[in-house]
């Protein structure tokens, strides 16, 4: 199991992800920004659009995820 913070992946907060995969961590990511945006946290906001909104470029989306990729496999295990 790893870790990343919501900040890590793009997010305003601290909140911790783990998971055994970098698409576990990113999918707890999306999940995070969904309800906080749905609970009201206006801080949140834009990191929720980007994360949408990075799937309409598919080469930027495929940067910022073989980004998050290699930073995830590059930390320790927990």
């Amino acid at each position: 199991m790893k870790t990343m913070t919501c900040q890590q992946l793009g997010g305003p907060c601290d909140l911790a992800h783990s998971g055994a995969t970098a698409d576990e961590v990113i999918q707890a990511q999306d999940r995070h920004l969904k309800a906080a945006v749905a609970a009201g946290d206006t801080a949140h906001d834009e990191a929720a659009a980007a994360m949408k909104g990075r799937w309409r470029n598919p080469i930027k989306a495929m940067g910022w995820y073989n980004a998050t990729k290699k930073a995830f496999a590059d930390l320790p295990e927990n």
